[in-house]
């Protein structure tokens, strides 16, 4: 639309056009459907034989990032001094995105737990993980992926997106929640990020029938 915009601008300058047909149009830019992996998904990744120590890093890696929301370049940078026990009792990252550097602090799963652990003292500084450069990460993630039969390819981003979309909003974490987990300035970008999926529709209109219950029965009885 932009190009065209142009040779309309040209063709009004020259008189060829006599007014602007596209006058009060106003180009929105599409979302983006990021893609993300289901509940069943993730477990054919974790399922999936590995052929190394690093592929395997890389999964677990993956995972992390799934069960965290962090971006590649967070997971590379987290040190151990960021792992805190905070105001709960429970083990949280006390972070800043490296991307926009704002705040994002998570309380840590069971999952990231054990893989901090499983990593424990690997790195040659006080890294918490050995991370691989990011092209060496997407080869190997592709390869996984196909290895699974996906239709999407898997890299960090798309880490990211299950954990918005999979890990929290389909267990009923509210997106503001979700927005401040992921680091995210506005909330429409974390919009763009989450879909809600049709097994979390179901389970709220499931919780609402129950609530309408008996209100939709006196309704249903004087129909």
């Amino acid at each position: 639309m932009i190009g065209l915009k142009h040779v309309i601008s040209i063709a009004r300058n020259s008189g060829a056009l006599p007014f602007n047909p596209f006058a009060g149009y106003i180009n929105s830019p599409e979302s983006v459907d990021r893609g993300y992996l289901t509940e069943r998904e993730i477990q054919t990744l974790m399922e999936a034989p590995v052929k190394s120590g690093t592929c395997e890093l890389v999964r677990d890696l993956f995972i992390f990032s799934v069960f965290t929301g962090l971006a590649y370049a967070d997971v590379k940078a987290l040190t151990t001094d960021r792992l805190q026990t905070f105001f709960d009792g429970n083990l949280w990252i006390i972070t800043r995105r490296r991307k926009t550097n704002t705040e994002s602090n998570i309380r840590l799963l069971d999952v990231p737990k054990r893989i901090i652990e499983k990593y424990k003292g690997l790195s040659k500084d006080d890294h918490v993980f050995p991370v691989p450069s990011n092209g060496r990460c997407n080869t190997i993630l592709k390869e996984l992926g196909r290895q699974c039969g996906f239709k999407i390819r898997l890299t960090y981003h798309v880490a990211r997106h299950t954990n918005a979309t999979t890990v929290l909003l389909s267990h009923g974490v509210p997106i503001e929640t979700v927005s401040r987990l992921l680091g995210h300035t506005d909330l429409k970008t974390t919009q763009i990020y989450a879909r809600i999926t049709n097994q979390k529709i179901s389970s709220d209109m499931e919780i609402l029938s129950h609530k309408l219950e008996k209100m939709e029965k006196e309704i249903c009885d004087a129909i």
